[in-house]
């Protein structure tokens, strides 16, 4: 699927720069929503089993925008798949929009959390994957979307070093690498994940091919990371 239809209107790839230049104003974090753009609409044109009709649905995937700092290209994106209205997008960051800053789950038709403080978004995916486990649900993929700088916090380093040996198979996350985090890791971002267990690719962020093989590479037994390289953040 690579086409989504509202109102007549069907939406490409070739639009999100034109949905996403509808969101005006200041701190609107550019280069963090630029970033994640062609991770999103892969992980949402090919990937993820949840739709605009079935949002509630328990057995759908699960997506968390923890970088939710940046959430034009995800507001793009979602309105690019009919979650919710194109016409939303030119009030981004007005106090009567829904469209918040950082995306609210009680205001952005298919947000899973709001986000707020970087590093919680992977912790969350962890107690969610264990939560769909206990439930017998075992279909639901839980995705996790961080950027290179939140491994700069320790919340998500205790989610990597739980998940792995709790063999947590249906967690994803996918960690946008644009050179934005202060402290390197050792051997790279992806060496992290496998010393903890995970099973770990690290891919051009721009290629939709190779992003969409590393999304459907098997893993089983282990969760699994995707590092998605892009251009550096610009200073």
């Amino acid at each position: 699927m690579t086409t989504t239809e509202e109102h007549g209107r069907v939406h490409t790839y070739a639009d999100l720069p034109g949905l996403m230049s509808l969101m005006t104003g200041d701190e609107k974090h550019g280069p963090a929503a630029t970033s994640t753009l062609d991770v999103l609409w892969v992980l949402y044109d090919r990937v993820l089993r949840v739709d605009p009709e079935h949002v509630d649905d328990p057995g759908r995937d699960r997506f968390l925008l923890s970088k939710g700092h940046g959430p034009m290209a995800y507001y793009a994106v979602l309105a690019a798949k009919g979650f919710l209205p194109a016409d939303w997008l030119p009030g981004f960051g007005r106090y009567d929009s829904p469209l918040g800053h950082h995306p609210d789950r009680t205001l952005v038709p298919g947000a899973e959390i709001g986000s707020g403080s970087l590093g919680h978004g992977l912790p969350i995916a962890v107690g969610t994957a264990l939560g769909l486990r206990a439930q017998g649900l075992t279909e639901p993929a839980v995705w996790a979307l961080i950027g290179d700088a939140e491994l700069d916090e320790g919340s998500n380093h205790e989610a990597i070093a739980f998940a792995g040996p709790a063999g947590l198979e249906r967690l994803h996350t996918v960690v946008v690498d644009n050179a934005s985090a202060s402290h390197a890791l050792p051997g790279g971002i992806a060496a992290r994940f496998e010393a903890a267990g995970w099973s770990a690719v690290t891919v051009d962020g721009r290629d939709h091919e190779a992003l969409y093989a590393a999304f459907t590479a098997p893993h089983p037994g282990r969760p699994h990371v995707v590092v998605a390289r892009v251009e550096p953040k610009s200073v």
